[in-house]
């Protein structure tokens, strides 16, 4: 089926197709995406200044996502339910740096998932 648009310009319909547009909000990918600006500073090894934004895609044990989004769960949690955080530094976590740190353990977990099952081109990829 092709779709006809005042301006004379056809294209085939969309019915069938995924809409990541719809499916995200840029709000929370903003917000992620300060979240992990901040986290390239934390821990980095010496000599370095900032981590690379997608270091984590170079393979974190699964083992390793999973304790992580449990303990950030429970700290949301005890959050939601009004009590105080303070993370290993002795600094209060919020409800957002949780939220964004159990974002990017699923991500993570299903990003190490998703790498098993799909083939990168020869030339595509890092």
């Amino acid at each position: 089926m092709t779709r006809h648009f005042q301006t004379g310009a056809t294209r085939d319909t969309d019915f069938s197709k995924i809409d990541p547009e719809g499916a995200i909000s840029p709000l929370v990918l903003r917000r992620f995406a300060e979240y992990m600006r901040e986290c390239q500073t934390r821990n980095v090894p010496p000599g370095q200044t900032v981590r690379a934004s997608d270091n984590w895609q170079k393979g974190i044990p699964l083992a390793s996502y999973a304790k992580s989004h449990a303990r950030h769960t429970l700290d949301f949690l005890q959050l939601h339910d009004g009590f105080p955080v303070i993370d290993d530094k002795g600094q209060p976590v919020t409800v957002e740096v949780a939220l964004c740190a159990i974002l990017f353990n699923v991500q993570g977990y299903l990003f190490e998932l998703l790498k098993q099952s799909v083939t990168l081109a020869p030339s595509v990829g890092k």
